[in-house]
């Protein structure tokens, strides 16, 4: 079964190399790992995309990651069967094979790019304008200067949601229920793709 890992690392050689054993040696084998953030008090963020063997709890690969000295498993959580880690920059290439759907497009890549479970397109009188299947069908409109975490919609909301402006009158939102939170550089990146979109679809 495919888990998406998110784990806290310190930045000096070796360790992802003991991340990675610690790992194997509890019964998970790594497909893919991805740099989320590097950070200023020397650590880094990481995403690691693994498949567990048969009867391997996710809580022993948990355990045996966070036994480690200073590593820390912030989040883990099942992953869609078949998925893969998307690039930012295989993102693009797929917004600009499709200039005049870019910000459409750009919907649709955004739950894999941000491992998130929905995308959708906001108009400021419209409402949602575009979304992926698990997008509510009503969205608040927010004025955005740039992009952005968003506040729960209510107290009892466990969806955290980040957005970023297309333009004056839309905006692209994105939400991942229960976690984990969104770091500064997944904000930056969904700023620019947003902008790349715009500017795509424009040309």
């Amino acid at each position: 079964m495919p888990f998406l890992l998110r784990v806290e690392l310190p930045d000096v050689p070796g360790s992802l190399g003991r991340v990675a054993t610690a790992i194997g040696m509890a019964g998970g084998d790594i497909e893919a790992i991805e740099i989320v953030e590097k950070r200023s008090d020397g650590t880094v963020l990481d995403d690691v995309l693994l498949e567990t063997l048969t009867g391997t709890m996710p809580d022993s690969i948990v355990s045996a990651c966070n036994a480690l000295d200073g590593v820390k498993v912030v989040w883990i959580s099942r992953y869609p069967a078949g998925g893969n880690l998307v690039l930012d920059l295989e993102a693009v290439e797929e917004l600009t094979a499709a200039p005049d759907q870019a910000l459409d497009k750009l919907v649709e890549l955004l739950p894999a790019t941000f491992r998130v479970d929905w995308a959708a397109r906001v108009h400021r009188a419209k409402g949602v304008v575009h979304g992926t299947s698990a997008a509510p069908d009503e969205f608040e409109f927010v004025d955005l200067e740039g992009p952005s975490r968003l506040d729960p919609e209510s107290d009892d909301d466990q969806t955290l949601y980040a957005a970023a402006r297309l333009d004056g009158n839309e905006i692209v939102v994105i939400g991942r229920r229960g976690g984990p939170e969104f770091v500064d550089s997944e904000i930056a990146r969904l700023g620019h793709l947003s902008g790349l979109a715009v500017t795509i679809g424009n040309a």
